[in-house]
């Protein structure tokens, strides 16, 4: 699937101006961009944008979910389950106003105003907010991502977008080889690099993380094996052999 910046306009609801700014700050990269400057949209940016509109919801900044994507602990599925009970308090409260409107246009002249109430979601959002902070917020990896990531360019992202793609033809060609294979070793290590250069300090232990985190986490998955199937586990095999 590839999809224009207008389409996804279109479908998502998302101005083009604001794909744009997303863009620019380097949190939406398309998978695509051609020399005449079109940008095209694939599924994982789909996902990933689905992400950021989450994360927006919560009335995090731009910066807070650069760093907070960029970082090997946030945990997707976690995050949905708590946006997920913070609608169903919106939807408990719009039933109850649903209700109240029905009672008036049945001629009823109570007064009541506990509907209207936002106490309990406000409450909920707040304490969302505290525990995705202090959970994805607060690691060294988020403080170094935004000391780094802070003052990128649209040229610095696309730059970075290229090495990464480079980096992953360099798998894809010597996918049919060992993981433990000097080369794919060494394109491990290129990984690291690029990670500790553009974003946080990777070490080992992080690099190991991430190499459980791409054959495990749906979005990492299918993000990488867009590059070619397989690729996902080819790549965890081969991290788990450089970090042991």
């Amino acid at each position: 699937m590839k999809m224009t910046v207008k389409e996804v306009a279109t479908l998502t609801g998302v101005s083009v101006r604001t794909l744009h700014y997303y863009h620019r700050e380097g949190i939406l990269i398309p998978s695509e961009i051609t020399q005449n400057k079109y940008r095209y949209y694939d599924a994982t940016n789909l996902s990933q944008l689905q992400n950021i509109l989450f994360l927006r919801e919560l009335d995090f900044s731009i910066q807070e979910i650069k760093g907070i994507l960029a970082n090997p602990d946030y945990d997707e599925m976690d995050a949905f389950k708590k946006q997920r009970h913070l609608l169903m308090l919106k939807r408990r409260r719009l039933d109850k106003l649903i209700a109240l409107l029905e009672q008036k246009l049945e001629g009823a002249k109570t007064m009541n105003f506990k509907p209207f109430d936002m106490t309990e979601i406000d409450a909920n959002k707040k304490q969302y907010e505290t525990e995705v902070k202090q959970r994805w917020g607060k690691t060294d990896a988020y403080s170094q991502s935004q000391k780094r990531t802070k003052n990128y360019t649209p040229e610095n992202w696309e730059a970075i977008h290229n090495e990464a793609e480079a980096i992953y033809a360099g798998f894809v060609a010597n996918i049919d080889r060992k993981s433990s294979d000097p080369a794919v070793q060494d394109l491990v290590a290129q990984w690291q690099a690029h990670i500790s250069r553009h974003y946080y300090d990777c070490t080992k232990e992080i690099l190991s993380g991430l190499g459980l985190m791409y054959i495990h986490d749906d979005r990492f998955k299918k993000n990488i094996d867009t590059h070619a199937e397989g690729l996902a586990q080819f790549m965890s095999d081969a991290i788990g052999i450089y970090t042991d």
